[in-house]
């Protein structure tokens, strides 16, 4: 069986994660969402929230391309949550060349720690290149409209948690 990892700190979802997680379905059997329990970051939604935002997202996916899609958080090294997931592959996403410079760094150091896990990288389609989590929720809290980079449930919980109301 082939297992892949694709993580991130998914605070919150953003259609470019869908459109990774739904183009890494073709590469495996099962993926496996990693949601880093990143405290450094500050994310705006706890992990319970962001791991019930990213099962609802994924549910109907899971079903329409065949593929195991599961979510497992994780506060340990990115290699020692593929070991513990079973994975061979880590899936990233790529943006931009600033994304590919940090990735690079990151492979070469999960190399060195385990050179049985592959990293694969896809290209984020050109719709969804800008989006950036950070930069959804900095919208959102400056009363702009995010209903281009997120799908309206995670709208919804975005804004209510922002305190905000729909327009």
């Amino acid at each position: 069986m082939r297992i892949g990892l694709y993580p991130g700190t998914f605070d919150p979802i953003t259609l470019g994660h869908i459109d990774i997680i739904r183009r890494a379905t073709a590469l495996v059997d099962r993926l496996v969402i990693g949601v880093a329990i990143n405290r450094d970051k500050g994310p705006l939604f706890c992990l319970e929230e962001r791991v019930a935002m990213i099962e609802a997202e994924c549910e109907a996916l899971s079903k329409a391309t065949g593929t195991e899609i599961v979510v497992h958080p994780f506060e340990n090294l990115l290699i020692n949550c593929a070991r513990d997931v079973g994975a061979q592959i880590i899936v990233r996403g790529l943006r931009a060349v600033a994304d590919f410079e940090y990735e690079y760094q990151m492979v070469g150091m999960n190399r060195a720690l385990d050179s049985s896990v592959e990293t694969v990288f896809l290209m984020a389609e050109a719709r969804h290149q800008a989006i950036a989590s950070k930069l959804v929720k900095e919208i959102a809290r400056l009363d702009g409209d995010v209903a281009k980079f997120v799908t309206p449930p995670v709208r919804e919980a975005l804004l209510e948690k922002l305190g905000k109301t729909k327009s």
